[in-house]
């Protein structure tokens, strides 16, 4: 029986020795063979697309990735694309959305949707026979072309009638900005895009610039972006000539990034917030401000991603996204996670730094390697209770917040009364919702701020919502304990 070559990737397991053209011959004989002998017909595209050259990447680490052509041009298609929506701020319950904010000037605003508003209907679907992956799909497709809501708003029977036209909106990367406690401020920053580092600026100037007796910088959830942005950040806090990355590759020329000399940085204490989906360039930010001691990481350990991706064109269309280097802390520490030594080609090289290695801040305390950036206080975000569970998914908050606001007028001296509370245990009875006398008694107090926050959100936008809710979040609890700390050794 005659032998057949299956396994392509075969070919590239042959002696370093081995020159290329010797090897491509190998490659042409075992496509010949697939191609001829294959028990079913296969394509060019089926060998080359989506088997050789995807296991020719798999080999060298999970991030390189290979695109078809069609694959490529609609890459292209999303980085040249501009983010279409609505300009509302909605809470996705399970069957529900409610209007939490319509921002001035955008369509929702303009339509006349207003808070406390329930979207019961988009484009003729009925938004409480869907599953939430099915809403969040919906939602996510009704901003790219006029959309027909059906809606029911408090205290009017009827349902009206909205058409919206998505705009492209220009959402600032940092998404909030506001006062914890008296000199100290918060900002909240989303992404790193080409305006970020100016936005920072001057977001942390509205707060009180260099009067500031200290800042929050809340990377969690941060995925990363552009370097450039990074390092315009870092400036704002380092002094120039302050190593900041460095960029190590094979085939890449070393390079250390430092702080501009005609930086003026704020020289007020820092506390960095960070979790397991901070990545990239917000790794980048709280490793630099971690190594040169001027900041204090909270938090979660970060998501690991520290490398350097070049795209490459190729012929008929298609592309490859490749990667050619990786970032390293201002002490040597590696950002990237290394990656699997059994499985891919990396594993032998400085991709993967030894975890036993100890590296040293300028003041000399030992921090972490071995990818990501672990926290210095290791804070774990607020864990979910059956109640607490139970109040979220029925959107009891939402839900008494919406008839409340109809009902009243909030300012921002309002708080939640004990009369306020027991009306609201009223509430969740004539829902069946009956919790115990302990589960009330040791929950009070979360939902007292969830009720406070939801009643804000809804009568004085989200970010107000958001200001009352931090001050329960045990990550900026800390970082506030870890300031006044600092503050008074001065």
């Amino acid at each position: 029986m005659r032998r057949i070559l299956l396994p392509l990737l075969l070919v590239f397991t042959a002696r370093a020795a081995d020159d290329v053209e010797s090897v491509m011959k190998q490659f042409i004989d075992a496509y010949a063979a697939v191609e001829q002998n294959s028990a079913d017909p296969v394509t060019s595209e089926q060998l080359l697309y989506q088997g050789a050259i995807p296991g020719l990447l798999r080999r060298l680490d999970p991030h390189s990735v290979f695109f078809d052509p069609g694959q490529f041009e609609q890459l292209r298609k999303m980085e040249n694309s501009t983010q279409k929506g609505f300009g509302s701020v909605v809470s996705v319950l399970p069957g529900r959305v409610i209007v939490l904010q319509t921002l001035p000037g955008t369509p929702s605003a303009k339509s006349g949707l207003s808070p406390g508003d329930e979207i019961v209907a988009i484009n003729g679907y009925i938004i409480a026979r869907l599953e939430m992956e099915q809403l969040v799909q919906l939602l996510s497709q009704s901003k790219q072309q006029p959309a027909r809501l059906d809606v029911r708003r408090p205290g009017n029977a009827m349902i009206m009638h909205f058409v919206l036209t998505p705009e492209d909106m220009q959402s600032p990367s940092v998404e909030r900005a506001f006062m914890l406690r008296p000199a100290i401020g918060y900002l909240r920053v989303a992404s790193f895009d080409e305006a970020t580092g100016k936005q920072i600026q001057e977001a942390t100037e509205k707060l009180g610039g260099a009067k500031l007796n200290g800042l929050v910088l809340d990377l969690r959830n941060n995925p990363g972006g552009l370097l450039t942005s990074a390092l315009y950040t870092l400036s704002l806090f380092l002094p120039p000539g302050t190593k900041l990355v460095t960029v190590r590759g094979r085939a890449v020329e070393e390079k250390t990034e430092v702080v501009p000399k005609t930086a003026t940085p704020y020289t007020f204490p820092i506390a960095v917030l960070i979790n397991g989906k901070s990545a990239s360039a917000s790794e980048i930010v709280s490793g630099a401000l971690q190594d040169h001691d001027r900041a204090t990481i909270i938090g979660e350990p970060s998501f690991g991603k520290g490398l350097v991706q070049s795209v490459y064109p190729l012929s008929q269309g298609a592309g490859l996204a490749l990667t050619t280097a990786l970032y390293y802390t201002p002490s040597g520490r590696s950002i990237q996670k290394p990656f699997d030594p059994n499985q891919f080609a990396l594993g032998t090289t400085s991709a993967h730094p030894n975890k036993e290695k100890e590296f040293h801040t300028d003041k000399g305390r030992v921090v972490t390697g071995g990818g990501g950036i672990q926290p210095d206080f290791v804070v774990l975000p607020e864990g979910m209770t059956r109640l607490r569970a139970a109040l979220e998914a029925s959107g009891s908050f939402t839900n008494f917040a919406t008839a409340y606001v109809q009902k009243n007028k909030v300012t921002e001296n309002f708080e939640v009364t004990p009369h306020l509370l027991d009306e609201f245990q009223v509430f969740l009875s004539e829902r069946n919702i009956q919790p115990s006398v302990a589960e009330w008694s040791s929950e009070r107090d979360f939902i007292q701020n969830r009720l406070k926050t939801e009643i804000f959100n809804q009568a004085l936008g989200v970010e107000k919502g958001d200001q009352v809710e931090a001050q329960r979040d045990p990550q900026v609890l800390k970082a506030l304990d870890v300031i006044a700390t600092a503050n008074a050794r001065k």
